[in-house]
């Protein structure tokens, strides 16, 4: 199945983004997609510096030194010596801090900061350290750009033009994903086509939930001889949400 569905437009927007350096707020809800679109689009920037999680400021300055030194930056190696893996894991949160803007200063880079979870105070600070003293443009990632998710960070992208929104399928693109995600898995069952008209109308045409029930629906236990059990398969999906987002 294609890496990346129905997302031309998006893909567009987000590669004249980084083309031009700009900040941008990405933003929507879980299993919308984000890191997809990130993922198939940065390979073509190679100075794009990409944090998967981005859970503290410390967190963030560690995994920046580690990209740093897998793209081979003569700043960060002269810095950090013969062995840079083992002399970042040495290293304080502090001096690696100090270490890495002084490469980011003056340099071409641009830094993503996936799957933001309520930043903090200190958080916006450091973003805001990155894109003003370094001039380094940020991408962060939130599921929203309310304050309950992009946290402190999203009075740093205030203007419209500062955001990108990825948004839910509409009811007939989601149709097609589904039957193409079915086919894939060559997915098989009597009323399958009820079940994916019903797993759309469920979802809200978000793609990570159409795919993630339709990778249940491929078990036994979901399954009564060719018939695809559908309200127990949405309810314990709906179970497995409520689990992922209380931790």
């Amino acid at each position: 199945m294609t890496a990346v569905f129905h997302r031309e437009e998006e893909i567009d927007a987000l590669r004249k983004r980084f083309a031009v350096r700009k900040s941008v707020l990405l933003h929507g809800p879980s299993g919308v997609g984000k890191t997809l679109l990130l993922e198939h689009v940065m390979p073509d920037f190679p100075h794009v510096l990409y944090c998967a999680q981005s859970s503290s400021s410390q967190a963030v300055f560690r995994s920046l030194a580690e990209v740093l030194a897998q793209k081979k930056d003569t700043v960060i190696l002269r810095k950090l010596g013969g062995r840079p893996a083992e002399t970042i894991r040495q290293k304080t949160a502090v001096s690696l801090k100090g270490i890495v803007l002084s490469v980011l200063r003056g340099a071409k880079y641009m830094v993503v900061l996936d799957h933001l979870h309520r930043p903090s105070h200190s958080f916006a600070a450091m973003v805001h350290e990155l894109m003003i003293s370094c001039s380094v443009p940020v991408v962060a990632v939130a599921r929203s750009a309310h304050m309950e998710d992009a946290g402190f960070v999203a009075p740093l992208f205030a203007d419209r033009a500062d955001k990108l929104a990825i948004k839910n399928f509409d009811p007939e693109t989601a149709q097609g994903f589904a039957k193409l995600s079915a086919e894939d898995l060559k997915l098989r069952a009597e009323n399958l086509d009820d079940f994916l008209t019903r797993l759309v109308e469920f979802s809200e045409g978000n793609p990570g939930a159409i795919a993630s029930m339709i990778d249940m629906a491929t078990t036994s236990k979901y399954r009564l001889e060719d018939h695809i059990i559908v309200s127990p398969l949405y309810i314990d999906f709906r179970l497995r949400c409520a689990a992922a987002n209380s931790e």
